[in-house]
């Protein structure tokens, strides 16, 4: 397939080439992101067009109370490959799981990549209480690293990835004693995504990542989102309409015990604590990884657990106890 979109694909193109990967994996990347979109294939060249325009966004990723494994789920995807089409192609300038920089270095890193225009990525949830003391990075509160980043000109929009950049998470659990919060409660005015999930899947935050690189690169339209926040096309549907186990909860043939020959066999597992008809989320068709072509091996439900909730506001209140049929 030939592609025409200036000199900046022709630019990519090489730095990826240096690294090993061809052309024809960054188009296979570009096909992964139009999929999970709910695109066609034509729609990789929009995608290869936005990554390689010269005035893309360049990535901040800024952490705050969270275990991280938001970080760990991108990071462990087989195809695309982090280490080039993510770091180099998107931009990704500032994220202290990965960066070698520390200290005062990681510090001007972080200053130096605000200088120009970039898209801002929040994980973890914000502790407010106190005046933010406890959550603090160089003698700097998380409240004020995130208002310093997310109130700058340069910032072109943020995404909330995972739950509890999204909604507080499990930080903000009853009793919440840091009082933490998400980004968009903390700043209403501010353009936000939400991309929940614990952790959410990495093809969902890619595709935003790319989504809103093309709406300021080229002017795209933002996805539509819903009351949440979240992309419509990630999070437009529950995971119990697309669960591979809804036959047998039509037939009302529910396991009894997560141990059983029935459960084992397929059965729902609505009975045993599943917050799949609650949930909206694309886990049952999107998986988790390894990934390959987008889709990963494996997901909860079909490894014998049930869904808990974890792409839904407040669900560590909300959806517990886990383990017992909603009322």
């Amino acid at each position: 397939m030939k592609i025409s979109v200036g000199h900046g694909l022709a630019d990519a193109e090489k730095r990826l080439e240096e690294r090993g990967v061809s052309r024809r994996d960054f188009m296979k990347f570009c096909g992964m992101v139009a999929a999970t979109m709910g695109m066609g294939p034509a729609y990789a060249t929009e995608v290869a067009a936005a990554l390689t325009a010269d005035n893309r966004p360049s990535v901040i990723w800024l952490h705050n109370a969270e275990c991280t494994g938001c970080s760990e789920a991108i990071l462990r995807i087989a195809d695309p490959y982090i280490d080039t089409l993510i770091l180099d192609v998107i931009s990704l300038e500032y994220q202290e799981t990965i960066m070698a920089a520390a200290g005062e270095m990681a510090e001007k890193a972080l200053h130096d990549a605000m200088k120009k225009p970039y898209l801002l990525v929040v994980e973890g949830g914000i502790p407010t209480k106190d005046k933010g003391i406890y959550g603090m990075v160089g003698g700097v509160t998380m409240i004020e690293m995130v208002k310093s980043a997310i109130t700058s000109p340069n910032c072109k929009g943020t995404i909330a990835y995972g739950t509890c950049a999204a909604y507080g998470g499990v930080q903000a659990a009853k009793p919440n004693p840091t009082d933490a919060k998400g980004v968009k409660a903390l700043f209403p005015k501010s353009l936000v995504i939400n991309v929940p999930g614990c952790p959410p899947n990495p093809v969902n935050m890619i595709g935003t990542v790319v989504a809103a690189i093309a709406t300021v690169t080229k002017g795209a339209p933002l996805p539509e989102l819903d009351g949440d926040l979240r992309p419509k096309v990630f999070f437009g549907e529950t995971v119990h309409d697309k669960c591979e186990r809804l036959p047998f909860f039509e037939k009302d043939q529910f396991a009894p015990s997560f141990d059983s020959p029935e459960a084992k066999k397929g059965w729902c597992l609505y009975k045993l604590g599943c917050k799949g008809p609650s949930t909206y989320n694309n886990c049952p068709t999107k998986k988790f990884n390894p990934l390959d072509k987008g889709v990963g091996v494996s997901w909860p439900v079909q490894a014998g657990h049930p869904c808990i909730g974890c792409s839904e506001p407040n669900f560590w209140d909300k959806m517990s106890p886990f383990y017992e049929m909603e009322k």
